[in-house]
């Protein structure tokens, strides 16, 4: 049902650097970005796998763009346009040090506190749901929360400007970052559709049916 349509799906965590030794991160392995790229390519899809650094294998058949920073996320992202398709599953961190240390930063034994200045990275999604001629047919996010997942969900789907969002909770006890299943809340605008705890491949195909079915529609 996809066979002709491109699609770009964003997976993984960024590493931001703070000097040439660390970098600050998040826990997100990747599996649900992975997942939903290999459901739109057997459903015939032309898929761009743009991927932060996660320790999973490339896909057979699906074009992989590795990186390991936001700004070169965004950049990969609108290298892969035009598409038909959309999702942006990676954890993309919000911040980066406004400037990094050519060296290693070291620790004073007289200063017990060390200050660093962070700055927001690019706004991955709402940047692809304002492309313009060049913006996805249908664009879909990701909404990682751990308190009032709906409503913040909600507020990002207005605030981004894309078409869905799937919202879950990935507080330390859900298992979520690392784990099999996923719990999603799927938001669009005519509401939202609980979908019951499920293995992260079973939520990619759920997913994959509904945008084939939605650019059915379209048609």
């Amino acid at each position: 049902p996809l066979s002709g349509l491109k699609a770009l799906v964003t997976a993984g965590p960024t590493h931001e650097a703070l000097d040439p030794v660390r970098y600050i991160a998040n826990h997100s392995s990747g599996k649900q970005g992975y997942a939903i790229a290999a459901a739109l390519y057997k459903l015939g899809a032309e898929v761009t796998l743009v991927s932060g650094p996660t320790q999973l294998k490339p896909i057979p058949g699906i074009q992989h763009v590795d990186i390991p920073s936001a700004q070169e996320m965004l950049s990969a992202c609108e290298q892969a346009l035009p598409a038909d398709i959309a999702v942006c599953a990676a954890a993309v961190a919000d911040w980066r040090v406004a400037e990094q240390s050519p060296e290693k930063i070291k620790k004073k034994s007289d200063q017990d506190v060390t200050t660093l200045n962070f700055i927001q990275n690019p706004d991955i999604l709402a940047t692809l749901s304002k492309q313009g001629p060049k913006r996805p047919g249908l664009v879909i996010g990701f909404a990682a929360e751990t308190e009032k997942v709906e409503s913040n969900a909600k507020s990002k789907l207005k605030r981004k400007g894309c078409d869905w969002i799937l919202a879950n909770d990935v507080s330390p006890d859900t298992g979520t970052f690392g784990g099999e299943n996923n719990t999603l809340l799927m938001i669009d605008g005519n509401g939202t559709d609980r979908w019951n705890k499920m293995t992260k491949d079973a939520a990619a195909e759920k997913l994959s049916r509904r945008i084939a079915d939605q650019l059915k529609l379209n048609t």
